[in-house]
């Protein structure tokens, strides 16, 4: 897998996805809200440049081939790049299947600086590039 790499502007502030990856679409989910995705992921919340406190609750839903074992990392970083903090998400479902499952996380964290970036990561336990994924969301922090 070589991602192309393309820029999408949301609300001023601009990060990288793989092409084509990446869409605001009406939730299915009973909430009424957007959401932001690519294929395999569906973000409710936060949303892209998102004011956030701690604990920060993230929720979506992403395909069963996203997880392992009913879980996959979700990290946030300040815009240094430094680590505040990362907690599996869990599968609100059965997840071995290839429909979205729901799931929900949430984070504690230190801000140090007033932006940062939100990453949810496929889990890829063989660790091979062609099967890892993410998706990034800007954040702010309050």
């Amino acid at each position: 897998y070589e991602p192309n790499p393309s820029t999408l502007d949301l609300k001023s502030m601009t990060f990288s996805i793989a092409k084509d990856e990446i869409s605001e679409i009406s939730s299915p989910l009973p909430t009424g809200n957007s959401f932001v995705g690519h294929t395999s992921l569906r973000v409710i919340e936060p949303t892209p440049n998102a004011l956030i406190t701690s604990p920060l609750t993230v929720r979506g839903e992403a395909r069963g081939t996203w997880y392992f074992e009913a879980s996959f990392p979700v990290r946030l970083l300040d815009s240094n790049g430094k680590e505040l903090a990362i907690v599996p998400a869990q599968a609100q479902g059965e997840w071995m299947t290839t429909d979205f499952v729901p799931f929900e996380v949430i984070l504690s964290f230190t801000a140090s600086t007033n932006t940062g970036m939100l990453i949810l990561e496929k889990d890829n336990p063989s660790g091979l590039p062609e099967n890892a994924d993410e998706l990034r969301i800007p954040v702010r922090f309050k």
